[in-house]
Formats: C-alpha cells, sequence, structure tokens
C-alpha cells in the first residue's frame, strides 16, 4: 500500500517546500544542477537515485546544512535562501541524519527533553520552558509515540540501533516539525524494524509532511504516493510510485532495466 493522498493544494497557495534553479558546486563538481523542485503539505515524498545523484546535497540545501552555489529555496512561499539551517527548524524544517545523531551519554529522556526545550523556548509557552512537569509531559508524548516510553531512563548509547533510530525520530517529532527530511532511516535495521519504522512514518505524516532519502525500493514504494528520481545532480523523473518503475530513464540508472 503506498502513502496516503496528500491535501490537495489549495489555488493560489504555494507549495510547502520549493527550489528554483537550485546549484551547489564542490570544486569543479556540480553536486546539483539547476534544480527546480516542489514538495506539497501532507505528502510523502521519496528522492531516489543513485551514489553521487546529489539527493543529501539537495535536501541539505532545502534544511539549511549546506548553502548553496545559486538558486533559491522557498518556505511557504517565503525565501529562506539564507536563512541558517538553526533558523529553518524553528521554523519547522528539520533533518535527521543518515548517521545517526543522539547524544550517547544521556538517557533517552534527556536527549528528547533538550529537543523539547528548544521547541517551547521558541513557542508560546517560552515562558514556561522550564516547567519540569510541561516539559515531562512533552517528552513521554513523544516517547509513547514512537514506542520508547518504557526505555526513558536508558542512556541512549546503551540503545540498539534500531531504538536509537528512533529516538533520533523522537527528537525530530519533540521539535513539532512542519516538514521531517529522513535520510536513509532504514539503513541498518532489521525487516521488523523497517516494517515498525514504515508504520511509524504513515502515523507522523498525519501532521507533518515527510521528505524522505531512501535506498529501500520496498519501502519507498510501499509509502510514497510520489517519488522524484535524480541523477548526476539533476531530477530525470518524478511520478507515481507506478510511473517511475515503468520509466526506462530510471530503470536505466537505477533500477537496472
Amino acid at each position: 500500500m503506498s502513502g496516503a493522498n496528500p491535501t490537495p493544494r489549495p489555488a493560489g497557495e504555494p507549495p510547502l517546500v520549493q527550489t528554483v534553479g537550485l546549484k551547489k558546486t564542490f570544486g569543479g563538481l556540480e553536486a546539483v544542477r539547476s534544480v527546480d523542485f516542489s514538495l506539497d503539505r501532507g505528502e510523502i515524498r521519496a528522492i531516489i537515485g543513485p551514489n553521487g545523484a546529489g539527493k543529501t546535497t539537495l535536501v541539505g540545501m532545502i534544511s539549511g546544512r549546506i548553502g548553496p552555489t545559486g538558486g533559491v529555496v522557498l518556505f511557504g512561499g517565503r525565501d529562506i535562501t539564507r536563512v541558517p539551517a538553526h533558523d529553518r527548524a524553528a521554523m519547522g524544517i528539520v533533518y535527521t541524519f543518515q548517521i545517526t545523531s543522539i547524544y550517547r551519554n544521556l538517557t533517552v529522556f534527556e536527549n528528547v527533553a533538550l529537543a523539547a526545550q528548544r521547541r517551547l523556548a521558541r513557542g508560546v509557552l517560552s515562558g514556561l520552558s522550564m516547567n519540569q512537569a510541561i516539559l515531562a509531559r512533552r517528552v513521554d508524548a513523544v516517547l509513547t509515540h514512537v514506542g520508547l516510553r518504557d526505555s526513558r531512563g536508558l542512556t541512549a548509547g546503551s540503545l540498539p540501533h534500531g531504538h536509537q533510530r528512533l529516538l533520533e525520530v523522537a527528537m525530530a517529532l519533540a521539535l513539532e516539525p512542519a516538514v521531517l527530511i529522513m535520510d536513509e532511516p532504514t539503513q541498518g535495521l532489521s525487516p521488523e524494524e523497517i516494517a515498525g519504522l514504515a508504520a511509524l512514518i504513515r502515523t507522523i505524516s498525519r501532521s507533518a509532511t515527510i521528505l524522505l532519502i531512501e535506498h529501500n525500493m520496498r519501502v519507498v514504494l510501499e509509502l510514497s504516493r510520489r517519488i522524484t528520481v535524480m541523477d548526476r545532480g539533476t531530477i530525470i523523473a518524478e511520478g507515481t510510485p507506478q510511473e517511475i518503475e515503468a520509466d526506462p530513464d530510471v530503470q536505466r540508472v537505477y533500477l537496472g532495466g
């Protein structure tokens, strides 16, 4: 079963995320070449392509972790091209890394609490950001959502890899993302863990738009309603899973056809 249909964008409303002519050059290498990309609210969109296609560089520029050489990034129609990554996170563009990024020496609760405190400090509850009861309720709600409530007191570094990945997702959810960018979330997970994470992503998509970089084609085809395919820094195809599977260019460069 593929991902749920996104809510149709009202006439005149801009895409939630849009890039226009976005490019990035590293020395003489064009990692991303004048990419026009748009993502609507409510989507689960996958970006696929062979290694070196420019996927991570593209989402890095969307999240603000990588500065573009040229072009524009828009969020809800607003130009955020020069907005730094931490400010984009405050706006709701949240990134989870391919290599799990957690505070290994802190407890599970403390990891999520740090993220929740940052969110509370920026929002309407800023004056209550140090209220421990409010913070604990928020953290426990997020941990329950991802299935780590019973692990709240464990040291993060002691968790198995799959639970560390869930912890990183929990930290991202504590920031209340509008867009959650997930870079290779199933990497290193068992089939059972992958199935559980896929179900979690579907649940998260009820409140956040998902932008997914993923090599596991079964996950991509099951979750995504639309797929963007990159090769050599450009978008070579976009469409439904069925359209992408049938596309001869995609078969040639990615699916081995």
